[in-house]
């Protein structure tokens, strides 16, 4: 099978969630399939950094430059225009005559492409391949959460409605031209058969873990001296920050009552000044970007995953059992992965509850190696990156099998 993928970025490094998602299902494909890789390269940093070679698993590789255009003013660029402001602030007019010329003269039995914002290229291509998207996240989903969460001025909420509105309108075009939608989770499938399309034609496919990474033999817990909690991710991504200011307000005074030794580790790039200034509270540390965060879930007793906003990836939950590190979630967090409540992991969606259940895991040993050893065993039985590849290549291969007699 000869596919093309399309990205709107390049995922390489894999230092996001999303990144280490597209990258690793385009290696598993680029090992069963031939596959020509198109990236939309912002400000041409990975061309710059020769990051090309590290997608030796692609018979073709392209990475154009690509600069977001500035966000339109509110009248008449962007009232006017029938697209949501989240999909034209991917527009730049030369990526179509480049995609374009790329897929030339190649029969390509299917295009990939990675979330919304590239469907006006990827259905403007002449190529009659049936197009297929994979969904890092669900964008109408994501924002409507973000909605109700976050706190937002008269103005904001306006603008996050009228740009909603549009996005609607689009979801429900695109799902009757796609051949199939790719979800990270059934969360995400039920979300677009309600709110989308009940007939659209929906695979969900987990996200995983790559076990020679996330090596539990080659980082074994060493745990650190005082109870510590971890948790990793993108500091300045919206679901984090958000989960971040729940736990701290609602969950964390009570976890201090009962341990006041308690020590929050909060990993990863980007850090906003919310983030920040939690570091300024007794017991918690704000590290940043580190160059390896398996050192940290070696550390650590435990990690948390407090997110109210769902839909996307839940990488670091299947990577935190892989390497060992048992997991306290909401259930909005773990949505998606078939992992249950005191066998794999704990889950708690009140803040009196997260905090009892973090309190439990920290001074429970035996409690922490049995959800270490099941959540591991569940994840490498389910959730690596090549039985995922498998099941996303077989997926495929059966779309474009002729129909039985």
């Amino acid at each position: 099978m000869r596919l093309l993928i399309i990205y709107p970025y390049v995922p390489y490094p894999v230092n996001r969630g999303t990144y280490h998602r597209v990258f690793n299902l385009a290696r598993e494909l680029g090992r069963r399939h031939e596959v020509d890789l198109f990236c939309l390269d912002e400000n041409a940093a990975a061309t710059t950094a020769g990051h090309a070679a590290e997608f030796g698993f692609c018979r073709r590789v392209h990475f154009h430059r690509f600069v977001h255009p500035p966000w339109p003013r509110l009248f008449p660029q962007r009232l006017l225009d029938p697209l949501p402001t989240t999909v034209t602030h991917w527009r730049q007019p030369d990526i179509q005559p480049a995609l374009d010329a790329f897929a030339a003269g190649q029969d390509y039995d299917l295009i990939h492409f990675c979330d919304l914002v590239l469907w006006p290229y990827a259905s403007a291509l002449p190529a009659a391949a049936p197009r297929i998207m994979d969904r890092s996240r669900v964008d109408l989903l994501f924002q409507q959460e973000e909605l109700t969460h976050l706190t937002l001025s008269g103005r904001d909420r306006f603008l996050r409605r009228e740009n909603l509105w549009k996005l609607r309108r689009l979801e429900k075009r695109v799902a009757g031209e796609l051949r199939a939608t790719v979800v990270c989770g059934p969360d995400d499938k039920t979300f677009l058969r309600r709110e989308v399309s009940a007939q659209a034609e929906i695979f969900v496919l987990a996200n995983g873990v790559d076990p020679a990474v996330f090596d539990h033999s080659a980082f074994a817990p060493r745990p650190a001296p005082e109870p510590t909690v971890l948790f990793c991710g993108a500091m300045d991504y919206t679901p984090n920050v958000d989960g971040l200011k729940w736990f701290f307000s609602e969950a964390d005074p009570a976890l201090r009552r009962r341990l006041p030794q308690r020590r929050i580790l909060i990993v990863g790039k980007n850090p906003t000044p919310e983030v920040q200034a939690y570091d300024k509270i007794e017991g918690v540390t704000v590290t940043g970007e580190v160059p390896d965060v398996r050192p940290y879930y070696q550390r650590s007793w435990a990690q948390m995953v407090p997110l109210r906003i769902g839909g996307g990836t839940r990488l670091k939950i299947v990577e935190s059992l892989a390497i060992g590190c048992p997991v306290v979630s909401t259930t909005i967090g773990a949505q998606g992965l078939d992992l249950d409540h005191e066998e794999h992991l704990l889950l708690a969606d009140t803040g009196a509850d997260f905090a009892t259940n973090v309190h439990r895991i920290l001074i429970d040993a035996i409690l922490r190696r049995q959800l270490a050893d099941q959540g591991r065993q569940r994840t490498l039985e389910r959730y690596t990156w090549s039985a995922l590849g498998g099941q996303l290549s077989d997926y495929y291969t059966s779309l474009l099998a002729p129909p039985a007699a």
